[in-house]
């Protein structure tokens, strides 16, 4: 079984979405990279790039992250507090610290694709 089917697949992976840019946006340091940005569109990115990372059998073509995040400045500190969001957002839908474990480890390569600056 996929991490994608033992969360509970797209239904959770939609609300893990949702909370996760609730919190974004509230987030001061955060959300200015939000702003200007279709929200919905961005979202249904990022259902479509989770659910892909997490063993989902849905296509997804990824774009390049670093290619992705380009224009925006993102330190390892800000791509460790959007880490800490997306940690906070599983473990307020009870997902297991084990699964929440993996999900990093499938995502932290990512870092050297995101963080572009100092």
């Amino acid at each position: 079984m996929s991490i994608y089917d033992e969360i509970g697949g797209a239904e959770s992976v939609a609300a893990a979405v949702e909370d996760l840019y609730r919190r974004l946006l509230a987030d001061p340091d955060l959300a200015p990279y939000f702003a200007g940005t279709d929200l919905a569109r961005l979202k249904a990115h990022q259902r479509a790039f989770i659910a892909a990372a997490l063993g989902s059998s849905q296509v997804h073509a990824r774009r390049d992250m670093a290619a992705a995040h380009a224009g925006l400045v993102i330190t390892g500190g800000t791509f460790d507090s959007v880490v800490g969001h997306l940690v906070d957002t599983l473990a307020s839908l009870d997902v297991p610290d084990s699964t929440i474990a993996a999900i990093g480890s499938v995502l932290a390569p990512l870092r050297g694709e995101i963080v572009n600056a100092p």
